[in-house]
């Protein structure tokens, strides 16, 4: 088995971790984080603090293939016109909510 190297910096509810492959980050509290590791591929993190049990689950690309022509349709709204919210900020704000809440009332 070959040698490994990880370290980690906490900044608050931001961790920076640093690996052989790279560069990663995420951002929450304890029990729940999301971020991007060091290869690039984002995730979401959850667990039970203190008990060693976690789920980390990795999170698909959006990336659909786009047809050649596609033919407008009659009556509906114009593409790009509606604000889609990214994932992971979905989730960070979730992350902050819950820091803000433990804070509180911790």
């Amino acid at each position: 088995m070959g040698w490994n190297f990880r370290r980690s910096l906490n900044l608050g509810p931001l961790r920076l971790s640093a690996s052989k492959s790279g560069i990663g980050y995420s951002i929450g509290v304890r029990g729940f984080r999301v971020g991007k590791d060091a290869k690039g591929r984002k995730y979401t993190a959850t667990s039970i603090p203190g008990t060693g049990i976690y789920r980390r689950d990795y999170l698909r690309s959006r990336a659909l293939p786009i047809p050649p022509n596609p033919a407008p349709r009659p009556n509906s709204v114009r593409a790009g016109t509606r604000f889609h919210a990214p994932v992971w900020l979905v989730y960070l704000a979730i992350a902050i909510l819950l820091y803000l809440i433990i804070r509180i009332f911790s």
